[in-house]
């Protein structure tokens, strides 16, 4: 408990250090780069290298206020665990990595930051030590270690460079492509998007930081870095069609599902789908404008959907829920506050990024598909967030009336304060980075946020009156049968084994074993012997005597 004070008391210190530099960079219009040589071989340098600009510190910014409120809401949510110094300083630790990743411009710095993510995401997974943790934390670090292993041949490729500053050299077609792929695992884009949902397992203040402003953006702030390297060789048509296909199924698939986490999870996987369309598109500062809004209110979703499982004695079932807006009126305020947010409603943050972000697919050339599937997925979003109001504060029945608890002034605090900066930030951040946008759309074509909106309330209220309980959902959480993709790897392991069985070893070398384990079957059932099972018996003791 001391730990995590001392923690957040460290961040809120960085926390204010940022801001000065922020506002130091603004003001200078600089950009620092440090260079710390580890070691020297012929003309190449081993080096460690800061970079730092005012989109890095913009971005540790929020990182740093994020983390600093996840501490301090932790105090209550975790209290009376016996690991809490184990996950205090893995929570930080999560942190300083992605700390890590933000300043490295070098490939080869990065892999320090990535794969400690990696690394810390899997202990902080199998927090609770269960079975679904443990297969939850194998996928995420498998899924995870291909991005890895990307880094590492993009780091072979670059050595012939000299450098591994990839900001200031041309990249190849390949080294793109694999710059691509190990975006598309940290960010979870089809096919790497099974782990996401089942990263659910690790304690819900973790899933708040990492599902808001670390881990699942690391990918995206990647190629955010990497921007100007996206046009060439056409790859970024390839790049949209990818993430509009992910921002639409994880949609879908949100409006069928029942846990309350798993609908957020959706819901993050459907956000990164869109900030991948907009990099596709070279829009690089609105995608990381999008992904400051929305590390913000995601996080408020987080804090307030575990303030209500803390509250209902660990129930994630939507269904057992209903009627919140007479028992806890503030957090079912801030959940309105952040679905509202999250489908763009107009003055709050997200209407900022949002707005701007419709403007700007029809103000490019898209295909009709393209841009079909990109509003309906948007249509999608308003409609599992109507859903998940209509199933948790206007619902009548309610299930868990006995499982109440007295809410927490520290929890309520952490989440007062994300309320002022979704409300109040989205502005600030688009009169930096955007005071000088000025388009010119047709009335038809500046009402079209609100249409979508509308449309997604329709979708929303339909879900909910209309199918409730139905088979499409099961389907649905199968990732149009990407889990059953991922258990082809049972397949090779056991081939290997029974290679290794039969010629390997040889059979025979089992056979003493064989004997024993047939016998000791044969003599457990002798005493509950009857006429029904004569048989098998008969054929036990001939197989036993054809080995012997």
């Amino acid at each position: 408990m001391v730990n995590l004070i001392l923690y957040s008391y460290f961040l809120l210190i960085i926390l204010f250090m940022l801001i000065f530099l922020l506002i130091n960079f603004n003001l200078m219009d600089m950009n620092y780069v440090g260079e710390w040589v580890i070691y020297k071989h012929m003309s190449v340098n081993f080096s460690f290298l800061v970079y730092l600009d005012s989109l890095s510190l913009m971005f540790m910014m929020v990182v740093s206020l994020i983390s600093m409120i996840v501490f301090l809401y932790s105090i209550e949510y975790m209290n009376g665990d016996k690991f809490i110094d184990r996950f205090s300083l893995l929570l930080f630790l999560f942190v300083f990595m992605m700390y890590l990743l933000i300043l490295s411009p070098s490939i080869l710095t990065i892999l320090l930051g990535w794969d400690g993510l990696g690394l810390i995401s899997y202990c902080l997974i199998i927090y609770y030590q269960n079975d679904k943790a443990f297969n939850a934390g194998v996928l995420t670090i498998f899924s995870n270690r291909i991005g890895d292993v990307g880094i590492l041949l993009l780091i072979s490729l670059s050595s012939s460079f000299g450098s591994w500053n990839l900001m200031n050299y041309y990249f190849d077609k390949y080294m793109l492509m694999i710059l691509v792929i190990i975006s598309f695992t940290k960010s979870a884009q089809i096919p790497f998007s099974l782990w996401l949902p089942a990263a659910m397992m690790a304690p819900t203040p973790v899933s708040s930081l990492v599902h808001s402003s670390t881990l699942v953006t690391a990918g995206v702030y990647l190629m955010i870095r990497y921007n100007k390297f996206l046009y060439i060789n056409n790859l970024n048509n390839y790049i949209f069609f990818i993430a509009s296909l992910t921002m639409f199924m994880a949609g879908l698939i949100a409006n069928y599902e029942f846990d309350f986490k798993k609908i957020i999870a959706l819901s993050t996987l459907s956000q990164l789908g869109l900030m991948m369309s907009i990099l596709s598109l070279g829009l690089y500062n609105l995608s990381f404008f999008h992904l400051l809004i929305h590390a913000l209110f995601k996080s408020l979703m987080f804090l307030c959907v575990g303030s209500f499982i803390h509250c209902f004695n660990n129930s994630q079932d939507i269904r057992s829920y209903g009627g919140l807006i007479y028992i806890y009126p503030f957090k079912s305020m801030v959940l309105l506050l952040s679905l509202f947010c999250l489908s763009g409603f107009p003055f709050l943050a997200g209407f900022y990024s949002k707005d701007l972000i419709m403007e700007m697919f029809m103000f490019n050339k898209l295909n009709m598909l393209s841009l079909v599937i990109m509003l309906f997925s948007t249509i999608l979003t308003v409609s599992y967030s109507v859903r998940m109001m209509m199933y948790i504060v206007f619902f009548a029945k309610n299930y868990s009336v006995i499982l109440f608890k007295k809410e927490s002034l520290l929890m309520n605090i952490c989440m007062l304060v994300l309320i002022f900066m979704i409300i109040f930030m989205g502005l600030y951040f688009y009169k930096i980075m955007f005071w000088n946008n000025f388009m010119l759309f047709s009335l038809i074509y500046k009402m079209i946020v609100l249409k979508l909106l509308l449309m997604g309330l329709v979708m929303g209220v339909f879900q909910f009156y209309m199918l409730k309980d139905n088979y499409v959902g099961y389907y649905m959480n199968n990732m149009f049968l990407m889990s059953k993709f991922y258990q082809l790897y049972k397949y090779p392991f056991n081939l290997i084994k029974f290679y290794e069985f039969c010629y390997e070893k040889g059979m025979f070398e089992y056979k003493q074993k064989i004997i024993k384990y047939l016998w000791i079957y044969v003599y457990n059932k002798f005493f509950f012997f009857n006429m029904n099972n004569l048989m098998i018996y008969i054929l036990l003791f001939i197989f036993c005597a054809m080995i012997i």
